[in-house]
């Protein structure tokens, strides 16, 4: 059995496998094999979280596992997903794991392994992590055993690397910035890192107390950030979800700038052009006709960050991402990192004296709308004729000026429909039509 999924191994808290008992049990196992990968000495891990009440438990039983298995630990506390990435490169650990469920509710939680190069964790360590979780667990004999430390600078050292980012002779000290924390991960790192760059810098939703991690607030509810930024006439909002590997922004007149949008100013606006961008089956269509207008190749992966990754190294490229806010610039991160890709936006605002709405002037998302269809079993769309007819005749119908993406969800019983186009009327209609369509045959099959 494998207990991963394409971004770890998430769950609700108290169910299996989010469960004390099977933390403890997959830190026991973790650290064994990293034992036989890394045999030369002990081998150590960097271990973080984001706020959630939830990840304290499953800390404490992350730790005693590894330090079971001969390993040891270093403690870095809330820090958003890409610092513990970052950490586990720059304190030349074996592995890291971060403790979090990103954008979901509180009362869920994750755990999520980095390898040595602060990327994801190779394919045969995982496998062999999952066999090791079958076996009993054996423990050390106390002079084999490994010990725990907390790094007490890991949050200077990330806003350090952050600021790293951005070019040493510009500062942000002509910008008000309001900044979104989610009660997460990112709460004091975040609004830091601008402030120290010279920002003025407004925060709202920083206030995190174990339970209030993405409530209405964050990247996945930007819409506070709007009002905020119209209150406060402010230049720019900046969203990041729950473990700040996601970033939203807004412009001085609330208009939202998604994970499209921000491709879009580093692929066509940037001083330094890519030669190419890796989105995904999700990116918006206008983002193709544009790069494809400026010359820029395009490439589109499975949804995740991992897939976009993959087709970044396929094809050498640097900059990819999701228009949920997950961007991937490679020449600065080794995955998705929200403060970052925020700060390379904000280089080329500098750079160009131009306001962030006027970056995107010209570019117009498609209206794009999905529609989630729950079913009480999981069943293949594509497997039943009726629904493969009526498929196909939304595909012609937009063809030229429009897409259908028809995906099943990999954690729940749910079929997505995306249906996407020049006209939102007929997108909406589209999209109503064919998840009718699905839950119709779903039944009857």
């Amino acid at each position: 059995m494998s207990y991963f999924g394409t971004d770890g191994i998430r769950g609700k808290f108290g169910q299996m496998p989010i469960t004390p008992e099977f933390a403890l049990k997959l830190g026991f196992a973790a650290g064994t094999v990293l034992k036989r990968a890394f045999p030369k000495k002990k081998p150590i891990v960097v271990l973080g979280k984001d706020t959630r009440l939830s990840g304290y438990i499953l800390e404490s039983a992350l730790q005693a596992g590894l330090n079971s298995a001969g390993v040891y630990v270093h403690l870095l506390g809330p820090l958003p997903t890409p610092a513990i990435a970052h950490l586990t490169r720059a304190l030349h650990a074996n592995a890291g794991i971060v403790i979090s469920a990103s954008h979901n509710p509180y009362f869920d939680n994750g755990i999520k392994f980095f390898s040595n190069e602060g990327k994801k964790l190779p394919d045969e360590l995982q496998d062999a992590i999952n066999a090791e979780l079958e076996k009993e667990i054996i423990i050390q004999e106390p002079d084999q055993l490994g010990k725990s430390v907390r790094v007490k600078d890991a949050a200077g050292r990330y806003i350090e690397f952050c600021k790293s980012t951005f070019p040493y002779h510009l500062n942000l000290q002509d910008y008000t910035i309001v900044v979104d924390c989610a009660n997460g991960a990112a709460y004091s790192v975040g609004p830091a890192v601008f402030r120290e760059l010279g920002a003025r810098v407004i925060t709202i939703y920083d206030q995190p107390n174990g339970l209030n991690i993405n409530d209405d607030c964050g990247s996945t509810h930007p819409e506070n950030l709007q009002k905020a930024v119209i209150k406060h006439q402010a230049d720019l909002g900046i969203a990041f979800d729950g473990d700040a590997d996601r970033v939203m922004m807004v412009d001085q007149h609330g208009h939202l700038i998604d994970g499209d949008h921000v491709l879009y100013i580093l692929a066509t606006q940037a001083t330094q052009k890519p030669v190419g961008i890796a989105g995904t089956l999700m990116s918006n269509m206008a983002l193709e006709l544009a790069l494809e207008k400026a010359g820029i190749a395009f490439t589109r992966a499975k949804v995740g960050d991992r897939y976009v990754l993959q087709a970044l190294e396929e094809n050498q490229w640097i900059i990819g991402g999701e228009p949920s806010g997950h961007i991937l610039t490679l020449d600065k991160s080794t995955t998705g990192d929200a403060i970052i890709s925020a700060l390379q936006v904000l280089r080329v605002m500098v750079e160009k004296q131009q306001a962030l709405h006027q970056l995107v002037q010209g570019f117009k998302l498609f209206p794009q709308v999905l529609e989630n269809v729950r079913l009480e079993h999981m069943i293949d769309p594509f497997s039943d004729s009726v629904m493969v007819q009526e498929f196909a005749k939304a595909e012609q119908q937009l063809k030229g000026r429009g897409r259908l993406l028809i995906r099943k969800s990999g954690t729940e019983p749910v079929i997505r429909v995306m249906v996407e186009g020049d006209n939102l009327n007929e997108v909406k209609q589209l999209a109503k039509h064919l998840a009718n369509v699905i839950r119709q045959n779903a039944v009857i099959s």
